[in-house]
């Protein structure tokens, strides 16, 4: 028998009892964990997010927070209806995020509008265009044939308005009416329980498309217009002129008309129990403006209660090498940041409820 006493002996009994007193708490603690893992509901909202098919990305809150921006510049176009984006929104994109630079092509010679800007985006002379509409067919077929695939995203909400003078003394409009008076059926106010005032309809060139395109589909339901009809080279014309004439008429973008002081925008509907206006009430009158300007009924055109609402699209190719900064351009826009200034550029928010 061996001797405690001796060092020698006394490793040799006490060591391989703590390595298999360790061996057996180790498996102990192992399976305790397991157990309570087992016995433990797993929370839904923490089970590995990133692998769920269901799960939604994180909203991400501003310009510098966008990954994948790329560097360089890319050319881009479109319809004038993003004019005021144009001018709040990308500027803001190109003073916080400078790697990534942007530069508007004006078609020469042209009325710039979605068709002439997808055509150079087939082209490959654009990299991205900011859309009043959506692809048409033909457009779609012709990238087909090219053996280029397109992406279209929705990220603006935008709508046909209608104004007039400030002192017509109406407040709304049936569709049915602004169609006969563009066709040249009603010639005045009187008809429509106005002051005994000879209607003059006033109207974009048919190059403008967008809008014109809208209100033709929409409002004149294929109907060809009147001979009265004035036609005024851009926005900035004809709202001038309506501004001095008390029997005009005049539709357009609902984002670049409702917060303008020297013309009103009318309510409209099918019938007059169903007119919304696109604007926020209360109506703030010229004499309150431009302190206090009317703001875009925002709830109206998210819920499409406003029967002219439309979205503005931004497109670019698919698969593309540059389609990194089409898409660097859509997720800038869809951040908090971007949401906000499309806001304050007189659009509405396409993610809000």
């Amino acid at each position: 028998m061996k001797h405690l006493n001796n060092p020698k002996n006394f490793r040799e009994f006490v060591l391989p009892g703590l390595i298999g007193l360790g061996l057996l708490w180790s498996l102990g603690l192992l399976g305790f964990g397991l157990w309570r893992q087992w016995q433990q509901p797993v929370d839904p909202l923490t089970e590995q997010p990133q692998t769920s098919p269901t799960s939604q990305p994180l909203k991400i809150a501003t310009f510098a927070q966008v990954p994948n921006v790329p560097l360089g510049r890319f050319k881009y176009g479109g319809s004038h209806d993003w004019s005021p984006i144009r001018l709040v929104v990308d500027s803001a994109i190109q003073s916080e995020r400078r790697e990534y630079q942007l530069s508007y092509i004006q078609p020469v010679n042209k009325v710039a509008n979605s068709t002439i800007a997808i055509e150079l985006l087939l082209k490959g002379q654009l990299t991205f265009v900011q859309s009043g509409r959506p692809l048409q067919a033909t457009e779609k077929q012709q990238a087909q044939n090219q053996g280029i695939q397109l992406q279209e995203i929705p990220v603006v909400l935008d709508g046909i308005a209608v104004a007039v003078h400030p002192s017509l003394p109406l407040q709304g409009i049936t569709l049915v009416d602004v169609a006969k008076i563009y066709k040249g059926q009603i010639t005045n106010w009187k008809q429509l329980g106005g002051p005994d005032l000879a209607i003059a309809p006033y109207s974009l060139p048919v190059e403008s498309e967008e809008v014109v395109n809208l209100f033709f589909q929409k409002v004149m339901q294929g109907d060809a217009y009147g001979d009265q009809l004035n036609y005024f080279p851009n926005m900035t014309a004809a709202l001038r002129q309506l501004a001095h004439s008390p029997g005009g008429i005049f539709f357009g973008s609902a984002g670049e008309i409702v917060n303008q002081c020297s013309i009103k925008t009318l309510a409209i509907g099918k019938d007059s129990q169903s007119w919304i206006p696109p604007y926020r009430l209360p109506y703030v009158t010229p004499s309150e403006c431009p302190l206090r300007r009317n703001q875009i009924n925002t709830e109206a055109f998210q819920t499409k209660q406003y029967a002219l609402t439309h979205p503005l699209f931004v497109i670019f190719k698919k698969g593309d090498r540059v389609e990194k900064a089409g898409k660097a351009y859509v997720n800038m826009l869809l951040t908090d940041q971007g949401q906000e200034l499309i806001a304050k550029a007189g659009f509405v928010k396409i993610d809000d409820p």
